[in-house]
């Protein structure tokens, strides 16, 4: 089952520069939370410092609180924390020299797991939890590049549940992806929130409004308003936000 997320003052930088600002909320266990604001307004970054992966960029620095339940994401080990909270990005990222069975067993292999039956079960019990079992059963052992982009996606995403973290965090993951596709990746999410916690960062409001039980919106580095999401995309509480979601800018 999926862990609440519990952030508090929050801050982040590149370098000298400081990209988020004392930001605390608390995201719901098995629900979908929505990341939406403009580029650049450190969306991306937040999700990042949900997993210790700002801290791997060079001058990346992180202060601030991140619980998980009641475990403190920052002094935990930075790979057992990636594997409770797993990552799917923009673009999709299957390892390109290893074939679809290998792509979804790496992590599996990684945690100590070497019996082939059990890796097998592992794999397909994956594949069909990203909606791609049907399509890749008969083809494990081929490449997984071989893949069209939506198919990829999934693939990426059966990779990080593999693992059986207990967050997903998605950084715009139907943003590449064609109206087909993105709509097979929104049906998953809202089947996938049952037994995980998703953070989703969007450009896209009509998707946020579709799949997010939450949603928080980010201006500057600053989180300006966060809350139910019909409430919000219909009764803004503040004149910002309400900018935003109506296309005055960004």
């Amino acid at each position: 089952m999926g862990q609440s997320i519990t952030v508090e003052n929050l801050q982040a930088w590149y370098g000298e520069q400081l990209t988020l600002r004392e930001i605390s909320m608390d995201v719901d266990a098995n629900q979908v939370t929505a990341i939406i604001g403009p580029s650049g307004c450190g969306k991306s970054t937040f999700i990042r410092c949900l997993n210790r992966l700002h801290e791997t960029i060079p001058q990346g620095k992180v202060r601030g609180r991140v619980r998980l339940g009641t475990e403190d994401l920052y002094a935990m080990d930075p790979v057992d924390v990636r594997r409770v909270v797993g990552m799917v990005f923009q673009k999709p990222n299957p390892f390109p020299t290893m074939s679809i069975y290998e792509n979804v067993a790496i992590g599996l292999k990684l945690g100590g797991i070497r019996n082939k039956s059990e890796l097998l079960d592992r794999v397909e019990q994956s594949l069909r939890m990203a909606a791609l079992w049907d399509e890749v059963k008969d083809r494990l052992h081929k490449p997984a590049v071989a893949l069209s982009g939506g198919q990829q996606q999934r693939l990426c995403i059966a990779r990080a549940l593999a693992v059986e973290p207990e967050v997903l965090l998605m950084d715009e993951p139907a943003s590449a992806l064609d109206p087909v596709s993105t709509l097979r990746v929104e049906e998953l999410v809202l089947q996938l929130k049952e037994r995980y916690t998703i953070l989703i960062v969007t450009h896209n409001m009509q998707q946020a409004a579709r799949i997010a039980d939450k949603t928080a919106f980010f201006l500057n580095g600053e989180l300006i308003e966060y809350g139910d999401t019909t409430t919000m995309f219909t009764k803004p509480a503040d004149k910002r936000t309400e900018d935003y979601i109506t296309g005055r800018f960004g």
